[in-house]
């Protein structure tokens, strides 16, 4: 049976969150590439159409604040009128905000958790009774590897991660016997838009130049480089094939040996 169709005549429906940028990018792109439909969601729709021009037979834009429930509904609702029901989840949308633990107010921690832990649970639900309907789904969050250890100075962004993976992995049990697969995919830092914001805020601190400040964030991966998008498509890609049918509540680790 091949991972991309449900029959001859059916493609595989995707619905990849943070879908117009970086890690999202290359997922949707990997998805279309093995025969699938996907839809894109996110907050700003000129990045998602412009992805969605470049092919527009298999990649809907839809916009969406993940962390806001009548918008995940409204969302849901439009991509299955597209390309009928969501039976692939890849919740990528997230934010990454730094600051020590003492000046973490309130606002900070709540934006962190909304966007990355809420806005997970809200697209499960949504997604899921259709899966469960049909009796089968794949749904992979992309957490991080600080879903599974500390770092420093981004506790807020840390505890969020963590619940994701915990989330993950109550819901792979729920799911367990009903077709449905529940995993996780956690990069390391990652040659995206978000690093690419970090670099620049070193060298704004610390007055390091680009390779320098660079060098700090790949000194914990021991190859010594950054992760690239396609390395975090390529796990996910496994994780809906039917290869993978056994594999759930799992976290996978895409970090070059940073996380063992």
């Amino acid at each position: 049976m091949s991972t991309a169709n449900t029959s001859a005549s059916k493609k595989r429906h995707a619905l990849v969150t943070g879908g117009g940028t970086g890690i999202g990018i290359a997922i949707a792109k990997a998805l279309v590439a093995q025969g699938m439909c996907v839809s894109v969601v996110g907050r700003r729709l000129d990045i998602l159409q412009n992805l969605a021009n470049t092919d527009p037979e298999h990649i809907f834009a839809v916009q969406a604040d993940v962390s806001n429930e009548a918008q995940v509904q409204q969302a849901f609702t439009s991509a299955k009128a597209h390309f009928g029901s969501v039976e692939i989840l890849i919740n990528n949308a997230g934010q990454a905000i730094s600051a020590p633990f003492l000046k973490t107010n309130t606002a900070l921690w709540q934006q962190m958790l909304n966007v990355n832990l809420t806005g997970t649970m809200l697209t499960m639900q949504a997604a899921l009774p259709d899966m469960q309907q049909e009796g089968w789904g794949r749904i992979i969050n992309i957490a991080s590897t600080a879903g599974q250890v500390g770092y420093a100075y981004i506790a807020a962004y840390c505890a969020a991660k963590h619940g994701v993976i915990g989330l993950t992995r109550s819901v792979a049990l729920e799911t367990a016997k009903k077709g449905i697969t529940v995993n996780a995919v956690c990069p390391g830092y990652t040659e995206t838009e978000i690093v690419r914001e970090s670099i620049d805020r070193i060298i704004e601190k610390t007055g390091r130049t680009f390779d320098q400040a660079k060098a700090q964030l790949t000194t914990s991966n021991p190859q010594g480089r950054l992760i690239q998008t396609n390395e975090v498509a390529n796990a996910v890609l496994w994780l809906c094939s039917e290869g993978a049918s056994a594999i759930s509540g799992q976290s996978i680790s895409v970090c070059g040996g940073e996380v063992m």
